[in-house]
Order: C-alpha cells, then sequence, then structure tokens
C-alpha cells in the first residue's frame, strides 16, 4: 500500500469528509479518489494530486509523503 493511499484517506477523514463529497471539492470523478484509496491508482496525475491538495487544504507533498 501507497503512502497516499494512507494519507489520503487520514486526511480526508480528519476532515469528516465522504469519498464523494471531496471528490466533489477537488473536481474529479469520486472513482478517481475511491480507486487511490483503495491502491488501484497508485501514479494519479500531477493534475489530480492538485485538486485533492487544495480541497483538504493541504500541500501536493503533505498528500504524497
Amino acid at each position: 500500500m501507497s503512502n497516499i493511499t494512507k494519507t489520503l484517506r487520514k486526511l480526508r477523514e480528519g476532515k469528516s469528509l465522504s469519498q464523494e463529497k471531496l471528490a466533489r471539492l477537488a473536481d474529479v470523478a469520486n472513482n478517481t479518489i475511491i480507486k487511490i484509496e483503495a491502491g488501484k491508482n497508485q501514479n494519479p496525475t500531477l493534475d489530480t494530486l492538485k485538486k485533492i491538495a487544495k480541497a483538504l487544504e493541504v500541500s501536493v507533498d503533505d498528500l504524497i509523503k
């Protein structure tokens, strides 16, 4: 399991966001969030990472560390 998988879930749950809500806030497909958290998308695009990080109010570095 990659770091982003655990980190994304922890950050999302820390803000009490559902996967669907985070996907809406980040303007990405709900399936994208699900796949990243499930470890099925280990290499999301930088654009996707930037959108998710912005929605979670963290840096991309915080997301992938």
